[in-house]
C-alpha cells in the first residue's frame, strides 16, 4: 500500500505559546504543520503553499480572524479551504455564528480538549485527501473522456474519408457505366447506320460500274462516273470506319511480329507527317507475335500518327514504342492472359480533361471544318477492342499525348508476315445457277446483274422464306448469296434451313458486320458489303470447286 502523503496544516496565533500547544497536540497526526503569528504572515504563507487546514485565533491585533478568513474566501484560490476558528473570548452564539458566516467548517472554544481537536482536524483531513482524490479521478476521466472523444472524432474522420471514398468510386463506377452504356448505344446506332448505308452505297456502286462499261466513249462522262464512284468509294470507307468503331468490321486476324510491321510502315508514316516532324522507334527485341489484322493495326498507327501531327503544326517528335506488357503496371481491364503493347507518344498541344474524355467518341473532333471526322480515334478503339485488346489515352495542355494500345499474343509459332495469294477473280466458264436473298430491291437487283455480268445466271427474292420455297420447288440451285440482316430469317438461319433440305449447298453471306449471332453463321464464307464484281467473282470462286463436285 503506498504511503500516505502529508498535507500542510497552518496554524495562526498571536501568541507563541498557543501556537505551541498546538503543535504539540497534533504532531501525533504526522502532518506538516506550519506557523504563522499573524494575519498578515498566514497570507504569505498560503500565496506560497498549498494548504489544506487553516487553525485561525479570532482575537489578534493587526488583522483579526474575521477579517483573515474574509479576505482568504476572496481569493478563488482559497475558497474551498477549510477554516476552523479557536478562541478562548469570542465564544458567544453570535460570535459562532459570525464565524460559520466567513466560511469556517469548525469552531471550538479554548481551554482546547487535545483529543476533540485531533479528532476534528482529523476529520477535515481525510475530506481533503478523499475531494483531492476525488478531483484527481475526475481529471482522469476527463482526459479519458478526451482521448475517448479525440479517437472517435478520428475514427468518424476516417469514417467520412472512406465514405467520400466510397462514393467517389461508385460514382467513377457509375460514370463508367454510363459511359459504356453512351458507347454501346452509339456503336448500336453506328453499326445500324453503317449497314444500311452500305445498302446504299451497294446499288449506288454496282450501278455505276454497270453503267461505267455501257456509256459511249465519252472522256467527259467517263470522268463524271469515275468521279462518283470515287465518291461512293469513299463513302464505303467511311462507314468500313463506322463499323470499325461499333466493333462489326470484319477483320481478318493473323499471327504478325508487330517490330516487323512497323519497321516495314515507318517510311510511309515519315512521308505522312512530314520533314518537320521526327519519328522515334524504340522496339523490344524479344516480342511476342500477335493476333491481329495487319491492314487494320497499319491503318490504326497511321491515324495515331497523323492525330500525332496535327497537334504539332510548328513540328516536333513522334515516339513509337512496342514492348510485351507488363500487366501489373496495365491502366486498362484485359482478361487474363499475355498481350503485347504499342505506344504512340507526342509532344504535342495535347488535350485538357473535358476533350480527352471525348476524344473517342464518334463524329466528336477538335479540327477545322472538312480537315477531320471525328472518327480516328473511335475506329483506332473499335479495331483494339474487337481484336480482344484495349485502349487508353493520357494527355495534359502542353504535355503531349500518348496512346497505348495492347493486343493478345497470338497462338501461332511463327509470324504469317507475306500476304495470302490471290484467288483468281476470273469466272469460270461453266455457267451456273446463283440464288440472290436481299430484302433491299436495288442491292438485289445489283448482284443479280453482277453475277449475270460473270457469265452465270442469277435469280433474286427479297426474303429467307421465299428462298426457301425456291429450293423446296426443286429448281436447280447451284449458290445461295445471301444477305444476313433481314426481317424474319437472317441469313445464318436461311441457310441452316436450306443445308437441311440440301447438304453441302454452297452459301455465301453478304454482310458488312463482323460479329454475327449465331455459330452457323459464323461458319459460312463471307462477302463484305460493299462490294464489287471482282469481290463477287473472288467469292464465287472459292464455292466454284464445290458446285463442280455437287453436279
Amino acid at each position: 500500500m503506498n504511503p500516505v502523503e502529508p498535507v500542510n496544516i497552518l496554524l495562526v496565533d498571536d501568541q507563541p505559546a498557543k501556537l505551541l500547544s498546538y503543535e504539540a497536540i497534533l504532531s501525533e497526526l504526522g502532518e506538516n504543520l506550519i506557523k504563522a503569528q499573524s494575519g498578515r504572515e498566514a497570507l504569505e504563507i498560503l500565496l506560497k503553499q498549498d494548504v489544506a487546514l487553516i487553525l485561525i485565533d479570532v482575537v489578534m491585533p493587526d488583522l483579526d480572524g474575521f477579517e483573515l478568513a474574509q479576505m482568504i474566501r476572496e481569493h478563488p484560490r482559497f475558497a474551498k479551504t477549510a477554516l476552523m476558528f479557536v478562541s478562548a473570548v469570542s465564544v458567544t452564539e453570535l460570535d459562532l455564528l459570525k464565524g460559520y458566516e466567513h466560511g469556517a467548517v469548525d469552531y471550538m472554544p479554548v481551554p482546547i480538549v487535545p483529543d476533540l481537536l485531533r479528532a476534528r482536524v482529523r476529520i477535515f483531513i481525510d475530506l481533503h485527501r478523499k475531494t483531492r482524490a476525488l478531483e484527481g479521478m475526475n481529471a482522469e476521466l476527463e482526459r479519458r473522456v478526451e482521448e475517448r472523444t479525440a479517437a472517435l472524432a478520428e475514427i468518424n474522420q476516417q469514417l467520412e474519408k472512406r465514405v467520400e471514398e466510397r462514393t467517389r468510386e461508385r460514382e467513377v463506377a457509375l460514370a463508367q457505366v454510363h459511359e459504356m452504356q453512351k458507347m454501346e448505344s452509339l456503336g448500336q446506332l453506328t453499326g445500324g447506320l453503317a449497314h444500311d448505308f452500305n445498302n446504299l452505297l451497294m446499288g449506288i456502286l454496282g450501278c455505276l460500274q454497270y453503267i461505267g462499261k455501257r456509256i459511249p466513249d465519252d472522256p467527259k462522262s467517263k470522268r463524271m462516273v469515275k468521279a462518283a464512284q470515287e465518291s461512293a468509294e469513299r463513302g464505303a470507307a467511311l462507314t468500313k470506319r463506322l463499323l470499325a468503331f461499333a466493333r462489326r468490321q470484319e477483320l481478318h486476324p493473323e499471327a504478325i511480329h508487330l517490330g516487323s510491321l512497323i519497321d516495314g510502315l515507318t517510311e510511309m508514316l515519315r512521308r505522312s507527317v512530314g520533314p518537320t516532324i521526327a519519328i522515334d522507334l524504340h522496339l523490344s527485341d524479344d516480342l511476342d507475335l500477335i493476333e491481329v489484322d495487319p491492314n487494320q493495326l497499319e491503318l490504326a498507327l497511321l491515324n495515331l500518327t497523323l492525330n500525332a501531327r496535327d497537334a504539332m503544326p510548328e513540328g516536333g517528335r513522334i515516339s513509337i514504342a512496342a514492348r510485351n506488357a507488363d500487366m501489373s503496371n496495365a491502366m486498362v481491364a484485359l482478361q487474363n492472359g499475355r498481350y503485347v503493347q504499342v505506344s504512340v507518344i507526342d509532344d504535342g498541344a495535347g488535350m485538357d480533361e473535358a476533350t480527352l474524355k471525348r476524344c473517342t467518341e464518334p463524329f466528336y473532333t477538335t479540327k477545322e471544318r472538312g480537315k477531320g471526322t471525328g472518327l480516328g480515334l473511335s475506329t483506332v478503339q473499335g479495331m483494339a477492342v474487337q481484336s480482344g485488346g484495349a485502349i487508353h489515352i493520357s494527355s495534359a495542355p502542353g504535355e503531349g499525348t500518348t496512346v497505348n494500345l495492347w493486343f493478345p499474343v497470338a497462338a501461332a509459332a511463327t509470324a504469317i508476315m507475306a500476304a495470302a495469294p490471290a484467288v483468281d477473280a476470273a469466272p469460270s466458264r461453266d455457267q451456273f445457277m446463283v440464288l440472290v436473298v436481299d430484302d433491299e430491291a436495288l442491292v438485289g437487283h445489283v448482284t443479280a446483274t453482277m453475277v449475270e455480268d460473270l457469265g452465270h445466271a442469277a435469280m433474286w427474292v427479297p426474303s429467307g422464306a421465299e428462298a426457301l420455297e425456291v429450293v423446296r420447288s426443286g429448281r436447280p440451285i447451284d449458290v445461295v448469296i445471301t444477305d444476313h440482316a433481314m426481317p424474319g430469317m437472317t441469313g445464318g438461319q436461311l441457310a441452316e434451313q436450306i443445308h437441311k433440305l440440301i447438304p453441302g449447298m454452297p452459301i455465301i453471306l453478304a454482310t458488312g458486320f463482323a460479329d454475327l449471332p449465331g455459330s452457323y453463321a459464323q461458319d459460312l464464307p463471307r462477302l463484305s458489303k460493299p462490294y464489287g464484281p471482282d469481290e463477287l467473282a473472288q467469292a464465287l470462286a472459292t464455292v466454284e470447286p464445290q458446285q463442280r463436285a455437287a453436279s
